[in-house]
């Protein structure tokens, strides 16, 4: 996916404008307002519309940088079975680190949602070795959790004094890791 901040940092650096960036575009079959739109969306952090792999090449070729220089690589674990506050300790433990330090400290920490997000860490990594990425050079630049909800399914109930019922509920997150490199 392309990266925002690496997309604004390098346009500064080779002084570029939006209007140049959309020149490049233009080939790709897009008129010169809908790329000049694209552009202006993808450094405000706006997808619409989603960048495509022809996209984001034609944009490393304007910027003179090689295609991994320009994109970071995202996984996400939908609904996970844990709450977000538990599993938001074990997320700021590896944000920032590179993902060789991060897979260590996931793997001898003793919390539930180590597991989950060491699973999701190495999906990224997966990700980015198969677009010919550096992983030596992988550092996680995020790692965020987001509430969910009640599980479906957990819909159950506690037994309380004087007749009364409370309802057991049981929380999930989204987990969503994004790894970058150097």
């Amino acid at each position: 996916m392309l990266s925002v901040d690496k997309l604004k940092e390098l346009s500064r650096k080779q002084q570029m404008n939006s209007e140049q960036l959309a020149g490049h575009l233009i080939k790709a079959g897009r008129n010169r307002k809908e790329a000049l739109a694209a552009v202006k969306n993808w450094q405000k952090g706006l997808f619409k519309p989603q960048p495509n792999a022809d996209d984001i090449r034609r944009l490393a070729s304007a910027l003179s940088v090689d295609v991994s220089e320009l994109v970071d690589w995202r996984s996400s674990y939908r609904y996970a079975p844990i709450s977000a506050r538990k599993a938001r300790l074990v997320a700021e433990l590896i944000t920032g680190r590179s993902v060789q330090d991060a897979m260590d400290i996931l793997k001898f920490t003793g919390k539930r949602a180590a597991a989950m997000m060491d699973k999701v860490l190495k999906s990224a990594v997966a990700d980015a070795d198969e677009q010919q990425a550096d992983v030596d050079n992988l550092f996680v630049c995020s790692a965020r959790v987001d509430d969910a909800g009640i599980r479906i399914g957990t819909k159950r109930w506690i037994a309380k004094d004087r007749g009364r019922a409370h309802p057991i509920r049981k929380k999930a997150c989204h987990i969503h890791i994004t790894v970058t490199q150097i």
